[in-house]
């Protein structure tokens, strides 16, 4: 073991991909460690869901460790107090030393929620830890299309996000300099939009089935491609209240 950074770090297997900027490995983010030596976090780790999809599909129904938080948990407790972006939901506590939460406004387009309500969810949250992050002051409502699971060249992960979103000015773009990291790197989005952003970045994925197709989208990507632009929702600005036009 050496040491390297906050935490101790083992000496990782060889890559399952790797190019000039990009480094995936196969395996278990609990004992692959190399991700800990990066400077920043941003990961959907299973928080506790237990989500389990009973639409027609070719992708899995579930995904490890969604019983409960005890990965996520695990995860930002190795990181420490340095920067993170964590995908999460109102359904489950934030993680412990949250400072903000980011909404993903998905215009729309995702879930069916509580089927006995007039309303169904068309956000995400993203929790905010750590400090460092920098860039002007702008709403925490981004708004950006989901990957849809029926679309052609549709989601590859039961949880994709778009490189559009992770790539964005108000995510990525506000994240100190240095290394990316995400140990739960499912079919690879926050690894390709580090890439397509010029950023180094790590990540680790317990399933092969994903690291095939991470690898395959990474060696696609190309360096300072153009990525769709997120939209940051402006502030709503209060109105004005003049008591001579009060209501009577």
């Amino acid at each position: 073991m050496s040491v390297v950074g906050y935490k101790e770090v083992a000496k990782p297997p060889e890559p399952y991909y790797r190019d000039e900027l990009v480094t995936l490995y196969h395996g278990d983010c609990r004992i692959i460690t190399a991700w800990l030596a990066a400077d920043v976090l941003l990961c959907d780790p299973p928080y506790g869901v237990a989500y389990n999809s009973n639409w027609p599909s070719t992708l899995p129904r579930s995904i490890s460790g969604d019983e409960d938080t005890a990965l996520r948990d695990w995860i930002l407790e190795q990181w420490g107090d340095r920067p993170a972006l964590v995908f999460g939901t109102w359904r489950i506590p934030r993680p412990a030393g949250t400072r903000a939460r980011l909404i993903w406004d998905t215009k729309g387009a995702l879930g069916m929620g509580d089927l006995s309500l007039p309303w169904k969810p068309s956000d995400q949250e993203i929790y905010v830890l750590g400090s460092g992050f920098r860039g002007p002051r702008t709403s925490n409502v981004i708004s950006c299309a989901p990957v849809q699971s029926m679309a052609k060249n549709g989601r590859l992960h039961p949880h994709e996000k778009p490189v559009a979103l992770l790539a964005a000015d108000d995510l990525m773009g506000k994240c100190p300099p240095g290394v990316i990291a995400d140990p739960t790197a499912g079919s690879g989005s926050t690894l390709v939009a580090a890439k397509r952003l010029g950023r180094p970045a790590v990540g680790v994925e317990l399933e092969e089935r994903d690291c095939e197709i991470a690898a395959r989208r990474l060696s696609q990507a190309v360096l300072g491609e153009a990525v769709p632009r997120a939209v940051v929702r402006p502030p709503v600005q209060p109105a004005m209240f003049d008591p001579d036009q009060s209501v009577a």
